[in-house]
């Protein structure tokens, strides 16, 4: 439970702040550019260490990598609380993101290495519950901490109130979280870690700041380096292991089924769920006026309704398979869709109550696919791997969220800028949008091993 609440709070805190994003602009006169960095400077810093910080828990012990992780994030925590200037706020945030990369890895990884069968199969499905909530209830707490104007602080609740979870879990952490580390550790991949940063920052950079910097030259040539630098690092990858090296990400690792086809489906899935949490807060905010504890209110049917469906699910996967995540897709895309539909005929009176029906569906579809995902992808991955496989599941899922961010958020901003359109139909169409994209991860699932074997 204790590394369970690790990952709860670096989710958190991700989310937490989409709904402050007005607030703080006003308060620290923030451009928009320099407020979508207050998001994305956390995002990119968090994707990019993310299999480096598995692979350090591998050779240096998860317990120890953990602590030190959660103790930083605590620090830069009540760094971005006190922050006088949006500066200071963007490089705490870059460095909290550091933090959660040493930090969240540890938890499958000492998941892995402690448990088997059954018992292992509950915990990772108990961490895609913890990461699904923690996305939502960082929405609905930002939220209701803005409406609560603590003595008159405005945003800083939002980072100020978690510092002393922050503390206990260190507390926790140092009595409880087993001391595991890999038999045979492996050397820290440079030149992997290197290219895989630089093709991150080169992909994220661009997404999620072009559009505030009207895409200047640099951010096309950024994305331009992405195929190159893909296919160093894939070579680089190659080799090392090839030689008996220790690459970043094994290449014979992707090659199981599970952990293939399992990547696969985490990135439209996790590019959809990122883009409507960032969406939504700002679609509901903008155009239908709704406050922010209202505007994150409107989440609360879909996230209680993805919590009571996680704990139904180990019993359902284990007797329809991988029909369940092929249901979840559908069931998820069409209660998108239908959320875009309503909140088109309703606009502008869009409230919790009018949202709650379609959103309840979203949540039961999404809580369908995100709860086993993460057992299926992780499950043919050996313990002596467990960092170095928790990694790169956690990679995909923190770049397929900032990709979400950059490319549907990107979308729903310019659309929005529309007079035909405006703020009503751009969230509209976004989310009718994600009939296609989790269409795609329900003919993805369909090709998945059966996780009942």
């Amino acid at each position: 439970m204790t590394v369970l609440f690790g990952a709860f709070l670096g989710i958190v805190d991700f989310f937490v702040v989409n709904v402050a994003l007005p607030v703080m602009g006003a308060d620290l006169h923030a451009s928009a550019a320099s407020l979508q960095l207050v998001v994305a400077g956390y995002a990119i810093a968090y994707a990019v260490l993310l299999v480096l910080g598995g692979r350090l828990g591998d050779q240096f012990g998860r317990r120890r990598m953990f602590v030190i992780g959660m103790a930083t994030f605590t620090l830069t925590r009540l760094i971005c609380g006190l922050a006088p200037t949006v500066g200071v706020l963007i490089a705490a945030r870059i460095v909290q993101g550091a933090a959660a990369a040493f930090m969240v890895p540890q938890v499958l990884g000492t998941i892995q290495a402690t448990t088997s069968g059954t018992r292992r199969a509950r915990a990772i499905g108990a961490f895609g519950a913890t990461a699904g909530l923690g996305m939502v209830v960082g929405q609905v707490l930002g939220g209701a901490l803005l409406t609560a104007d603590i003595a008159g602080t405005t945003w800083r609740p939002i980072f100020l109130v978690l510092v002393p979870f922050g503390v206990a879990g260190i507390v926790l952490a140092r009595r409880f979280v087993p001391a595991t580390r890999a038999v045979r550790p492996a050397r820290v991949d440079v030149a992997g870690t290197l290219l895989l940063a630089a093709t991150l920052v080169a992909l994220l950079v661009p997404l999620t700041e072009g559009r505030a910097f009207g895409w200047p030259v640099w951010t096309v040539l950024l994305l331009v380096a992405v195929v190159p630098l893909v296919a160093a690092f894939v070579l680089v990858e190659r080799r090392a292991e090839r030689v008996g090296g220790s690459p970043l990400v094994p290449p014979s690792l992707l090659r199981a089924p599970s952990m293939r086809i399992g990547l696969t489906i985490a990135v439209p899935f996790f590019v959809g769920f990122g883009g409507f949490m960032f969406v939504f807060p700002l679609a509901v905010q903008r155009g239908a006026h709704l406050g922010p504890l209202r505007a994150g209110l409107a989440l609360a049917p879909y996230a209680a309704v993805f919590l009571v469906a996680s704990l139904l699910l180990d019993r359902l996967v284990g007797r329809f398979g991988r029909l369940v995540l092929v249901g979840g897709g559908v069931v998820a895309g069409l209660g998108y869709a239908a959320t875009g539909v309503t909140a088109w005929l309703a606009w502008p009176d869009v409230t919790v109550a009018v949202l709650a029906l379609p959103s309840i569906v979203a949540g039961i579809g999404q809580a369908c696919v995100m709860v086993p995902l993460f057992g299926v992808v992780l499950a043919d991955v050996p313990a002596d791997r467990a960092g170095t496989g928790s990694g790169v599941l956690a990679t995909t899922q923190q770049t397929s969220l900032a990709l979400g961010v950059g490319i549907l958020g990107t979308l729903f901003l310019t659309l929005a800028g529309m007079p035909s359109l405006g703020t009503r139909g751009a969230f509209a169409l976004v989310l009718v949008v994600q009939l296609a994209v989790f269409g795609a991860v329900a003919a993805l699932a369909t090709r998945l091993p059966d996780p009942r074997r």
